[in-house]
């Protein structure tokens, strides 16, 4: 039987939830979470040094998107995005589709070398400024960065911080990474590109409209670039020494910023008021909500169901498991469910393939809805800022043609490449 207090435990995560996913009188994603949280300490279901030290836990987290949104913002205001939407657009050469195309494989780049996170603060803002210039219907190449940005997210450890949660000290080192989950993220990438085109091929036959002089880079907008490709490289040497990535991407986003304002004699405010601040209480309530679920004693009996089943039969168990994490990420926010998943997998010890299933889950399984992501999240939060609005039922339409295929394609090469 439930205890009463765990019972509340759910219920309010349940709540705090739906609020992040429906955000009733259009509040805030953060204000829900960090509700919940404040109502777990409130009610004596969870100590309030148990939730100072969840918080914590996302420390890393933390300096990461400070760090990558400090490089969007002066990036942005320094003209480097509009210059990137002016290039995309003359390659086009009139073609949407090829435009589409573009957009896509510049996603995955992103995605790859800088992390999901990167491509929704990053590139979505040049994305935008491309269809501005394009003449076009924005909503069609938005998309892109939202679903590339959870479906390339497992081709290297450092494409999305959740790979890092999932494995916590049993990361395989990047050889056996990529012998295990190339071909599963290949299978992911070429499934939601032809899904995405499938869905959205009405909206890809617009002409293109042919960009006038492209306005040369100013030095600081070179100089957000380099920041850009330095940071790349500082995640990739990091990820290669088995370090944290947070506080190097902190560093690189705040040294570029700092260099870049003293060269322009410009005040940094305009820059710390333009960023989205508030995804930092949101990632902070949800590791709070996370503890709570954690203390009810629900992990550890899912562990001990998984140590079982993996020993009775890995290959099913791994299908399984792959599937359950990923619709489960989408109520809960594959963040939280991450950490709940490498709690009960570490826990439980199982086999490397049932670990990367659960993995495929909790990094592709998000692009069935807008809150199954701390990546699509902050997509929604640019898109805002640009006057663009994505419902959760827009979302969920386009979901459910993309996510399960390239789910079910990942799962069935991971069992290839596992036997």
């Amino acid at each position: 039987m439930i205890s009463e207090t765990d019972a509340a435990t759910w219920g309010i995560a349940a709540l705090a939830t739906f609020g992040v996913i429906a955000r009733p009188w259009h509040l805030p994603e953060f204000i829900w979470a960090v509700t919940g949280a404040v109502l777990l300490v409130l009610l004596n279901l969870l100590p309030w040094p148990d939730a100072l030290a969840a918080a914590g836990k996302g420390t890393d987290v933390y300096f990461f998107l400070i760090g990558m949104m400090l490089l969007a913002e002066v990036a942005r205001q320094e003209g480097l995005f509009d210059w990137l939407a002016a290039q995309a657009v003359r390659h086009s050469r009139g073609s949407a589709k090829r435009l589409f195309l573009i957009v896509y494989v510049v996603g995955t780049i992103v995605t790859v070398l800088l992390s999901n996170d990167a491509t929704a603060v990053v590139l979505t803002p040049a994305v935008y400024a491309a269809t501005r210039a394009a003449k076009v219907e924005p909503l069609p190449y938005l998309f892109v960065c939202a679903f590339i940005a959870n479906a390339a997210s497992f081709v290297l450890p450092i494409s999305n911080p959740a790979n890092l949660v999932v494995f916590g000290k049993q990361m395989p080192p990047l050889l056996i990474w990529l012998r295990i989950f190339a071909l599963p993220s290949l299978a992911a990438i070429v499934a939601t590109y032809l899904a995405l085109r499938l869905a959205l091929r009405r909206s890809l036959n617009a002409p293109v409209a042919e960009v006038a002089d492209i306005v040369p880079l100013t030095l600081a907008g070179k100089l957000a670039a380099f920041g850009i490709l330095l940071t790349a490289c500082v995640l990739l040497v990091a990820s290669a020494m088995d370090r944290d990535l947070g506080l190097p991407t902190f560093i690189a986003g705040a040294a570029v910023t700092v260099i870049i304002l003293a060269i322009g004699r410009q005040s940094p405010l305009p820059v710390l008021k333009d960023i989205s601040w508030s995804v930092l209480p949101l990632v902070a309530g949800l590791f709070i909500l996370v503890e709570g679920l954690n203390r009810t004693g629900v992990l550890p009996a899912l562990a001990r169901v998984l140590k079982q089943a993996s020993a009775v039969a890995p290959q099913a168990t791994s299908w399984v498991a792959g599937v359950v994490v990923a619709f489960g990420s989408n109520l809960l926010n594959n963040l939280p469910m991450g950490l709940i998943a490498a709690t009960t997998s570490q826990a439980a010890q199982v086999p490397a393939h049932v670990t990367g299933a659960i993995l495929i889950g909790v990094d592709l399984g998000p692009n069935l809805s807008v809150t199954g992501s701390l990546a699509t999240i902050l997509w929604l939060i640019v898109l805002r800022r640009e006057g663009e609005h994505v419902g959760a039922a827009q979302f969920l339409r386009l979901g459910l043609i993309v996510m399960p295929p390239a789910l079910l394609l990942s799962l069935l090469a991971l069992s290839v490449v596992s036997r």
